[in-house]
């Protein structure tokens, strides 16, 4: 990683290279140079992580302690994430790392009148890969104020790398750790109306000729983890129309508290339950931008979107993260049918499924 930046701005017109990015910058970095609606921010590269664990010796402590465990034995593998983590999230991080940092987010925060939010998402280098989906493995936090919340929680997704959960997931599928990294993204913070997923193909049977949308109110983590029922609908992909619908409880929302500087959970009333979150011309937006990512991609994507409620309306979806779709992809794509009153069989069982484990990311 010799002569590689430290960060990357989103909007620099550098490359997008992978493994300086990780999986979700490099999305970020690309779509952003494609001319779609990103939040702007820059990404903390995996030289910078790569700088800090050669700078506290840690690569050699690391490589030890992973290089014994036993996938079954859940209480040493606890013990040895715990070790990690904490070692990451104690040692001290190199001057020229922390001072690249500092200008950097001084100079996102002089872009706007007033401090903003940001999210501080994790982007590790296994991220995505052909026949895995490893997204959620690591940590994102929401609604961060202030240059210190931001300098430890970078660092804390550095440690998310090794979270219990992280590290089994690599033993179990076989994926080295050896040239593993972390990057991070530091993005302007949302202001979510509604938010959510949309995935170019039926997630329940890999028809191409569909996209599925799951919907709800509020930050899109409660959509994501599973922890609300959002609207779900299938739209015919050529024509935008819907084929099926259906109205989810959405109960709960995650919401900002400006007072407090947080995220609050607050309760849906149930005149908004009932109806769906999206208005028609919501719909055919989201679904037109997911085309738009698959067709720049050229294969099917898993696509994290939110309409803010502080743009006008036709210029408030933001795309936050495009991947690859990973459960039919690597499948010969189905005969595409034309579009029908309904989809038999089409269920959220099938978009549950596709998110199943998936967590925020």
């Amino acid at each position: 990683m010799d002569n590689k930046p430290y960060v990357q701005f989103f909007d620099s017109g550098s490359a997008s290279e992978h493994d300086l990015l990780g999986g979700k910058c490099a999305s970020l970095v690309t779509m952003t140079a494609a001319g779609m609606p990103v939040p702007p921010g820059f990404a903390v590269t995996t030289a910078a992580y790569d700088a800090f664990v050669d700078a506290a010796g840690l690569r050699d402590e690391i490589s030890a302690k992973l290089g014994t465990l036993d996938p079954d034995d859940l209480v040493a593998v606890d013990s040895v994430s715990a070790g990690i983590r904490d070692a990451i999230c104690s040692r001290p991080v190199p001057d020229a790392v922390r001072s690249e940092v500092v200008a950097a987010y001084d100079a996102f925060q002089a872009r706007f009148a007033t401090e903003v939010p940001v999210a501080v998402r994790s982007s590790a280098t296994a991220e995505d890969l052909p026949g895995a989906s490893f997204a959620g493995q690591q940590d994102t936090y929401l609604w961060l104020i202030g240059l210190d919340s931001v300098l430890k929680h970078v660092r804390a997704c550095w440690a998310s790398l090794y979270t219990s959960r992280a590290i089994l997931y690599r033993l179990k599928n076989a994926i080295p750790d050896e040239g593993l990294s972390m990057a991070v993204a530091v993005q302007k913070m949302v202001n979510s109306r509604v938010s959510g997923v949309a995935i170019t193909m039926n997630p329940t049977n890999g028809d191409r000729s569909k996209i599925a949308i799951d919907a709800s109110y509020g930050v899109g983590e409660m959509v994501v983890s599973g922890q609300v029922t959002p609207d779900n609908l299938l739209l015919d992909k050529v024509m935008l129309t819907v084929v099926s619908q259906t109205i989810g409880a959405k109960h709960a929302e995650l919401v900002p508290d400006f007072g407090e500087g947080r995220l609050v959970e607050r309760e849906v009333p149930p005149e908004r339950r009932v109806v769906c979150s999206l208005s028609a011309d919501e719909v055919t937006e989201v679904a037109s931008m997911a085309k738009r990512a698959e067709k720049h991609y050229g294969c099917p994507q898993d696509v994290e979107w939110a309409l803010d409620s502080d743009l006008p309306a036709g210029e408030s979806l933001l795309l936050l993260q495009s991947r690859p779709e990973t459960v039919h992809s690597g499948k010969a794509a189905p005969p595409a049918k034309s579009a029908t009153p309904t989809t038999p069989g089409f269920s959220m069982a099938g978009i549950t499924a596709t998110l199943t484990n998936r967590k925020p990311s």
